[in-house]
């Protein structure tokens, strides 16, 4: 096999043959394939697209550069992922009620990418958390407690994260054929018999249109089919939060009142979140009905809160973070509202915005060494639709300094547009299988 001899086959617009682009993924993870070409395979894909046998192909490659983990377990292997937004803690609840409701839950997650938070930063504001476990951990805990939230090991598709680093300096990011390859080689190194994906659409998303994240969803499922995985996806909408909160310890707090029984503290993160868990279920072959049954059940029971409890005890947490978890999350300095210059209907909200101004709070990241402040972020955030009077909080918000909250303040102002009618959204737009 020849690297220049692929990368010009994809320049010609052909697909490679299943064994060149596994070993080209080999290549990746090995050294074997330089920066050089690595880039210049990147750009032929943007420029000329991969057909889907050759998206399935490169998807296995990259999975199989590494690591596959298989399990012998008394239930089935499922898993979860997000495309990206703001105020999206779905995992930390879903996890868990999926672990009550008998399969179990291995979720290789990552960090905040640009204005979208990141599953592992907001569970690393829980004080003591170890995110960074070994194979070996990551299988106790998940056999023992049903799931597990942690970091991908070195081992896991190694050639996605080289061939990631090097799209993210050729400006070859935004490639459906290498997305999905790139998602779908993570998740599907944890050797899964399912997968449900949460394509979202819209303000706060990467994907603005419904016809954008549509073809990422089919994209996804059929590589994701392909290769061996059950795979559903549901576009949902990302024209507002998901949840309430917006920021790392502030969304482990919604998410702990949720699992609490709490569940109209963030309606649209609850429904959502057991739409995903009953869509996962019923791959598995149950009733949609007794699914969802189930889903709502091991949450208002307590079940999925226990679980959750055990989950983060296992991984370094402290033991008592279902019963005392207000004292155990870090609190802002800076509290204050911000409030609404006009009065009205919430016609519009920039959630982008939103999510950059929580990076701007030092919530999140604009370089890979920057530190993450897990106290600030907003709360109580205002919804699509909601009446305002002029003077009322938009929303909480949680800073570090004066000047950072004032700076903020402005940026949730200027995200938020009030007008005279109330605009109101579907949050699941379509379900594809």
């Amino acid at each position: 096999m020849d690297a220049r001899a692929i990368i010009a086959q994809v320049r010609r617009k052909q697909t490679p043959s299943q064994d060149a682009l596994a070993w080209f993924a080999q290549g990746l993870a090995s050294g074997a394939v330089s920066d050089a070409q690595a880039g210049a395979f990147a750009m032929a894909v943007v420029l000329n697209g991969l057909t889907d046998a050759g998206r399935v192909a490169l998807t296995q490659g990259m999975r199989d550069s590494g690591d596959v983990l298989t399990w012998d377990l008394p239930g089935a292997v499922v898993d979860k992922h997000s495309t990206g937004g703001v105020g999206d803690c779905v995992s930390l609840i879903l996890a868990p009620t999926l672990a009550a409701c008998g399969v179990y839950v291995p979720m290789i997650s990552g960090r905040g990418l640009g204005h979208t938070g990141g599953t592992l930063d907001k569970l690393e504001a829980i004080p003591g958390l170890n995110i960074n476990v070994t194979e070996d951990q990551l299988r106790q805990v998940t056999r023992d407690v049903g799931c597990a939230i942690v970091s991908a090991t070195g081992q896991i598709a190694p050639a996605d994260r080289r061939l990631y680093a090097i799209r993210d300096v050729t400006a070859t990011v935004e490639s459906v054929d290498l997305i999905t390859a790139s998602i779908l080689s993570k998740k599907l190194a944890a050797g899964l018999e399912s997968l449900i994906l949460d394509v979202k659409c819209g303000s706060g998303a990467f994907m603005k249109t419904p016809d954008e994240a549509r073809v990422l969803a089919h994209a996804l499922v059929d590589a994701a089919n392909g290769a061996g995985c059950k795979t559903a996806a549901l576009i949902t909408d990302m024209n507002e939060p998901l949840a309430p909160a917006l920021g790392n310890a502030v969304e482990v707090a919604v998410c702990m009142e949720v699992l609490a029984g709490n569940t109209v503290a963030a309606p649209r993160l609850y429904d959502l979140t057991v739409a995903l868990c009953a869509q996962l279920l019923v791959m598995q072959g149950q009733d949609p009905v007794d699914a969802a049954d189930r889903v709502t059940v091991a949450i208002s029971s307590g079940a999925a809160m226990e679980r959750f409890a055990r989950m983060i005890t296992a991984l370094g947490g402290p033991p008592d973070m279902a019963e005392d978890w207000h004292t155990h999350l870090p609190k802002a300095p800076v509290v204050g509202e911000v409030t609404a210059p006009a009065a009205g209907y919430i016609t519009a909200i920039d959630g982008e915005a939103l999510g950059l101004a929580v990076v701007g709070l030092g919530g999140g990241r604009r370089v890979e060494t920057d530190h993450v402040d897990p106290s600030v972020g907003f709360t109580e955030m205002i919804g699509l639709g909601d009446k305002v009077e002029r003077g009322a909080p938009l929303c909480v918000l949680h800073a570090a300094t004066e000047d950072q909250a004032m700076e903020a303040a402005m940026a949730v102002q200027a995200a938020i547009t009030i007008g005279e009618a109330p605009v109101l959204g579907s949050l699941i737009i379509e379900g594809i299988s």
